[in-house]
Parts: C-alpha cells; sequence; structure tokens
C-alpha cells in the first residue's frame, strides 16, 4: 500500500466496506454498485489505498456474483484513467489482446501476427505481460522475446515503430502502459480465479491511431462477444473484431467451423460463421501442437498438461514462427494466414477471407512479412 494520510485510510476503508456490504453478500442476496461505484473501488486499489484483503474479495466478489453492464464499464474507466496513451501518427491502429496469462497447449503462432499485419498495410501491436494466472503460459512477452525482439518499450516508443514504415508493429507490456494495474499481479496469483480486470484490462487502450482504432480479441465462452463489444464501444474503439479461438486467442481451430462477432463505426456487433476451408486451410489439427520432446510434455485424454514451462513453450513458438515467416508452410503458417485474413477482412481490406488469406501468403512467400518483422 502507498503512503497515505490515516484520514484518507479511513476514507477508503469506509467506501470498500460499504461497497463490500452490497456485493459480497451471497448468491441470493448480492446487489450490484453503479459504476461511479465500481470505478472508485477500482481507483483505490490501482492507487495502493485499498488494504489488499479489501481488494482482493472486491475482485472476486464482483466475478462470483457475475458483474453488471455498470461494473465492468467502471472498472474499465478506472484502468483506462490511469493508462499512458500515445496517438501514433497513422490513421489506423490494430490494437490485438491475446489471454494474457498465455499458452500450455499448444504453440501460439499469434505474437507474429502484428508483424504480418505491417507488411499488410496495416500498423499493429500486441499487449500483454511475461506471465500471469492463473494459466502462466507462453505469452507474447516471452515469445517474441525468445524470438529476439526488445519488449520493454515505452507506448512512445512503439507508436514510432508503427510510423516506421519499415516496421510498423511493436508489442506493449502492461508493467509499461498501466504499471498501476500491473502492480497487481502479486494479488491475483493468490486469487488464484480470473477476476473481472481479465476482461477489462485488454481495452486500456494505449496506442490509437489518428482517424481510427480496432480492437482484435479473442474469448471462450458465449457470454462474451455482448461483453466485450459493449466495453469496446464504451473506451471508443471505432471497431471490434471478436474471435472464438484455441485456448481463448485471436486465433480459431484450423480444422473446424469458426465463428466471430464484429462491430464497425460503434455500431452493433454481428455474428459471422466461416470455415478453414473457405480461406484454403486444410489442416488435421486444431492449433500447432506442442512438440513431444518440450519439456514436461504428456499427453493426456483431454489434450497435454498444463506442466510444460513457458518459457520452452516460448522457444519452441519463436522458432515455428521464424520458419513461418521464412516461408515454411505447416501448421503456424495457416495459423497466420487464418488470424491475418480475419483481421484484414474485418477492416474491409478485402471483400472476402479467400482474398485476404491469399495477400497473407503473398507476403510470407516474398519474405516481406519477414522482413517487417525484423525491421529491416
Amino acid at each position: 500500500m502507498t503512503d497515505v494520510t490515516p484520514e484518507r485510510m479511513n476514507e477508503a476503508e469506509t467506501a470498500m466496506r460499504s461497497y463490500l456490504q452490497r456485493i459480497a453478500t451471497g448468491p441470493e442476496l448480492s446487489k450490484n454498485i453503479s459504476l461511479e461505484e465500481t470505478r472508485h473501488g477500482m481507483q483505490l486499489i490501482l492507487d495502493g489505498e485499498a488494504d489488499p484483503v479489501q481488494a482482493g474479495i472486491f475482485l472476486i466478489a464482483l466475478r462470483m456474483k457475475r458483474e453488471s453492464d455498470d461494473e465492468v464499464r467502471g472498472m474499465l474507466e478506472a484502468i483506462r484513467e490511469t493508462t499512458r496513451r500515445v496517438e501514433a501518427n497513422v490513421d489506423d491502429v490494430l490494437d490485438m489482446a491475446d489471454p494474457y496469462d498465455g499458452y500450455n497447449r499448444t504453440l501460439p503462432a499469434s505474437p507474429f501476427l502484428p508483424a504480418v499485419l505491417a507488411a499488410c498495410g496495416v500498423p499493429a501491436f500486441s499487449q500483454g505481460v511475461h506471465a500471469m494466472g492463473p494459466k502462466f503460459g507462453a505469452t507474447h512477452h516471452q515469445v517474441l522475446q525468445a524470438a529476439g525482439i526488445a519488449v520493454d518499450g515505452t507506448p512512445e516508443d512503439v507508436a514510432a515503430r508503427l510510423e516506421d514504415p519499415a516496421i510498423g508493429w511493436g508489442y506493449m507490456d502492461q508493467s509499461l502502459f498501466c504499471p498501476k494495474l500491473y502492480a497487481l499481479t502479486a494479488l491475483r496469483r493468490l486469487m488464484v480465479k480470473r477476476p473481472a480486470l481479465t476482461t477489462t484490462e485488454v481495452l486500456a487502450g494505449p496506442i490509437t491511431g489518428r482517424k481510427a482504432t480496432h480492437l482484435v480479441t479473442g474469448f471462450v465462452h458465449k457470454p462474451y462477444p455482448r461483453i466485450y463489444a459493449l466495453l469496446a464501444r464504451h473506451a471508443g474503439y471505432d471497431s471490434a473484431l471478436l474471435v472464438r479461438g484455441t485456448e481463448g486467442g485471436i486465433i480459431p481451430s484450423l480444422r473446424q467451423s469458426g465463428k466471430i462477432w464484429h462491430y464497425h463505426e460503434k455500431g452493433d456487433e454481428k455474428e459471422v460463421d466461416f470455415k478453414p476451408e473457405d480461406l484454403g486451410i486444410n489442416q488435421e489439427l486444431r492449433a500447432v501442437p506442442l512438440p513431444e520432446n518440450i519439456p514436461g510434455y504428456r499427453k493426456k485424454t483431454d489434450g497435454v498438461a498444463s506442466s510444460v514451462d513457458a518459457s520452452a513453450i516460448a522457444a519452441h513458438a519463436a522458432c515455428a514462427g521464424i520458419d513461418a515467416l521464412e516461408g515454411k508452410a505447416g501448421a503456424t503458417a495457416d495459423s497466420l494466414v487464418y488470424g491475418a485474413a480475419l483481421c484484414l477482412w474485418h477492416l474491409q481490406r478485402y471483400p472476402s477471407l479467400a482474398e485476404a488469406a491469399d495477400a497473407v501468403r503473398q507476403v510470407l512467400a516474398s519474405g516481406k512479412a519477414l522482413s517487417h518483422f525484423k525491421g529491416a
């Protein structure tokens, strides 16, 4: 807790007590609090003025009773108020958010998507942290670092990368664009379960475009497209692409029908179904598998154990991603084609997914995507 006066501490404790008395009284008696009260409670937590025990109860109680629309909007407002935000000197920016807790069942290809999109003329960045519970899987931070990319750029640094036509992409770490939120990492580890922060933090919006900013994020459970669309409009994103992806990420299964929700110009979200075959993808795999020689690997009836070391996953994912950027065919390349084509089609750069997929294959085959990844 930061240094505050006893009077200020008493004010914070009194306010938090009032909020907890309403939201933490069981499944039948808990009540919603207002947007303003949720924002205030979250501000107290972010500023270090709330007792850590009360902070943990506040976050878990909201999740257990299920947050109202006003409560998630209030939480988002508090996060955005403490976020360092920069406008890049480009018309459009694509803000990409994969699960902050990473991947532990498959090799993630998505850390390489911003560079592929940059090669297609779309300035893009991804965001995340080094490690986050409850999965503690391989994150964009870890994969990019394993691939030799610096992951410690400030919002100003990353905006400059987006402005550079030879690069056009970047990675933004939460520790640098919202350090007060990142400071809650230890508390979140002790809480074990995902709080509402998992949903709201991806809409912090550290970098925006001159004319438009677009959100791309993934989900697993059916209620989330409406919630993400609600929050994206509230945060001012001009468009949003919400993907039902593997491990909750932004790339759908490579072998099954896919589903997305998206909106344009802050309008209503629309549901769209498609098949990998529509993009010329014919895979027996649903995602890039973990190598069987990876430390900790063991097969289970429902997949792969989560005890695999995240750094080992990241190292293998980095090699697979570089191979795909160098033109090697396979599941990683197909994942990049799939994810990038969805983004290009959503942004209305191409009239069909098939045409968008062909454009992505061209930048992979030509080495242009690799050039942007390396910044040369």
